[in-house]
């Protein structure tokens, strides 16, 4: 009996692929990226003030490790991107589940949202300054606008399209409107918004540095600031790698938390 050819996956539209190629796809891009790096660098194509080597950035960063000034920045960045982060969610997420359950919410609070989330958040810099000083607060205020309007609309995606038919069965059952609420629509919606939550989570790591621009003198945006100032690549690519490592680092755990709570769902890798 002859055996039929198994068709590769590789490049079929959603097709699996194993975890193997997976891996070697990622540690592949990686490496073509370091290499161009180093062609650029070693090869003399950028003088290394602009571009300084892989190991230049090695040894910058096996430094500041060991600096107790770099793990001050570090953790400052971590409470400032946490806090807008949480007031963001504590505000954003009720609100966006109110717009996306009742209509007369909806015409509330939408349409002012979809105005303003394309308002830059640097542009509101000078009366967050006004409004809340130079202090911990203003750093804080500025993540929570770039993430607030973004979370509080998604939210409401992710509560539309709960199903309508579960919701009606729910009240065929005799559910009340507060029992579909809190016992129907809000577990449905759970795993879309652990998805949402992570995608906003890495929009508050982009608006870091943006937010240390205010009158900071620690943070890692600073230090990426100051290195600037003083032509300083090699830290200012270290302080970059330090964002970017901090950045997934939450992605992953938001994903295992995804894999962890749902399990019958394939999202959350």
């Amino acid at each position: 009996m002859v055996k039929k050819k198994r068709k590769s996956t590789l490049f079929a539209i959603r097709g699996d692929i194993s975890r193997r190629t997976y891996t070697s796809g990622v540690v592949l891009i990686v490496v073509i990226a370091l290499l161009f790096w180093s062609v650029l660098s070693y090869g003399g194509f950028v003088n290394r003030t602009f571009l300084p080597t892989p190991d230049q950035v090695l040894r910058q960063f096996a430094i500041q490790l060991q600096s107790s000034v770099f793990w001050n920045h570090v953790g400052i960045s971590i409470f400032r991107v946490g806090a807008g982060f949480l007031l963001a969610c504590l505000l954003g997420i009720p609100l966006g589940i109110l717009a996306g359950t009742f209509r007369f919410a909806e015409a509330l609070l939408v349409p002012p949202t979809e105005f303003i989330r394309y308002m830059p958040a640097t542009a509101f810099i000078p009366l967050i300054m006004v409004w809340a000083g130079i202090g911990e607060w203003a750093k804080v205020i500025v993540i929570f606008i770039g993430c607030f309007f973004q979370l509080m609309l998604m939210v409401a995606d992710n509560t539309r399209s709960v199903s309508n038919d579960l919701l009606q069965t729910s009240y065929t059952l005799g559910a009340n409107r507060w029992q579909v609420i809190e016992r129907v629509l809000i577990p449905a919606l759970l795993p879309d918004l652990m998805n949402t939550m992570r995608l906003i989570i890495g929009w508050a790591w982009t608006y870091l540095v943006v937010a240390e621009l205010v009158a900071a003198s620690s943070g890692l945006g600073f230090s990426i600031m100051k290195a600037q100032r003083f032509l300083n690549t090699d830290l200012i690519f270290v302080g970059i790698i330090a964002i970017g490592l901090l950045g997934l680092l939450t992605d992953r755990t938001f994903a295992y938390c995804h894999r962890r709570f749902f399990p019958w769902l394939e999202g959350g890798r």
